[in-house]
């Protein structure tokens, strides 16, 4: 199937995804000229959220903002920032900015929740872990995520500089079916389409080709930081995970209800879901130490439970915790492979032991399951997925 001529194949993800991730750009939540929070579209798009929620959905917010509400108020000049000046901006924008992300949702119900994440926070295997749990804690209990780098501590070499790769990281780490990214244009053109009138509209890309990257352009807008570029650079990210990706035009009063309703979007098709893809990338990775369990641990993994110490009756290897080990049984045979939710010291000092016997055992509390579920792929007797 052409990448590019997929219209008919769409059936708008976001209406039928299990949790959403949005990312909303400074240009949309800030006028450029007066450098004021535009309140009535913060509105509108409340409305989605809450009507999203209403439909049994979750939904996380990337929000970018912090720096564009931030320069007004320390009256700095316009154009480029030093990254002091960015920083400066980002500390005294932020509070302003969950602030008018708390009373947009709290009008509806729906309690916001400030979630300050860096490069290394998603890279790191142990943060990425403990941001997962962070917003899975949350969306169970009914929170909104309002996720946006943390420009006060981060420095050039380990920022984003963009919230449309962090957006698309944020996604994969919630285990987003959909990612919708917000902005000044309706999606992907052949062409700039300011420039040559002949430029044509691609609704669906199953597939990021050297073509496809070559259309993309450069920041549109003082105020944002991103451009088609970076919204490619997501979407191969996005793709990777199993989540699919809406560039779209966020200016309309209610843009999520008008995607919902089929808006002029490119949406980026991924090959499988998010949970495919990421047992995938679980099962490709090398493991470092091993876990030996018991025959009904194995059949508690095989009913789709997650694996408690009780279960467990060895630990072999060193390793830390978020770190790939294989598991097997006691008579060797191959289970499957997990991202271990203990360093290999805890996890000996608490082998058989009952989940409620952690946090007595380590003298400090921690998360019941030595693996999650959501952590673990499971072989088949044929040794496959």
């Amino acid at each position: 199937m052409d990448a590019v001529t997929m219209a008919d194949q769409v059936q708008t993800p976001l209406a039928t995804a299990r949790r959403v991730a949005c990312k909303i750009g400074s240009a949309l939540l800030v006028d450029q000229e007066t450098g004021q929070l535009r309140e009535d579209w913060l509105r509108g798009l409340a409305n989605d959220i809450a009507h999203l929620r209403e439909r049994g959905q979750d939904v996380i917010l990337i929000s970018s903002g912090a720096i564009a509400l931030g320069r007004r108020v320390l009256n700095l000049a316009s154009g480029t920032l030093s990254l002091e000046q960015a920083q400066a901006a980002a500390a005294v924008g932020q509070t302003r900015l969950i602030r008018a992300w708390e009373e947009a949702l709290s009008s509806h119900g729906l309690l916001a929740a400030q979630v300050l994440l860096t490069l290394d926070d998603t890279q790191d295997r142990r943060r990425y872990l403990n941001g997962r749990s962070t917003l899975a804690s949350l969306m169970s209990m009914g929170a909104i995520p309002v996720v946006n780098e943390n420009d006060t501590v981060a420095t050039d070499e380990i920022r984003y500089g963009d919230n449309d790769r962090l957006a698309a990281r944020v996604a994969l780490m919630a285990g987003a079916d959909v990612l919708v990214l917000l902005s000044d244009v309706d999606g992907l053109y052949t062409s700039d389409p300011r420039v040559d009138p002949s430029a044509r509209h691609l609704p669906a890309i199953s597939e990021i080709t050297p073509e496809i990257e070559a259309m993309a352009g450069d920041a549109g807008t003082e105020v944002g930081s991103g451009g088609m570029r970076t919204k490619i650079l997501a979407a191969k990210t996005a793709l990777s995970g199993g989540c699919a990706l809406a560039v779209t035009l966020g200016s309309c009063p209610r843009p999520l209800t008008a995607v919902v309703n089929g808006a002029r979007a490119t949406w980026f098709v991924p090959s499988t879901g998010p949970r495919a893809a990421r047992k995938q990338w679980i099962a490709g990775m090398k493991p470092v130490g091993t876990v030996v369990i018991d025959d009904g641990a194995a059949r508690a993994l095989r009913s789709g439970r997650s694996l408690l110490p009780a279960g467990v009756r060895e630990i072999i290897g060193t390793f830390e915790r978020g770190d790939p080990v294989a598991i097997v049984t006691d008579s060797d045979a191959a289970i499957g492979a997990a991202l271990v939710g203990y360093s290999a010291t805890e996890a000996c000092a608490i082998v058989g032991a009952r989940s409620d016997a952690i946090a007595e055992i380590l003298g400090y509390p921690r998360r019941a399951a030595m693996a999650h579920r959501d952590d673990m792929v499971l072989w088949d007797h044929d040794g496959g997925m």
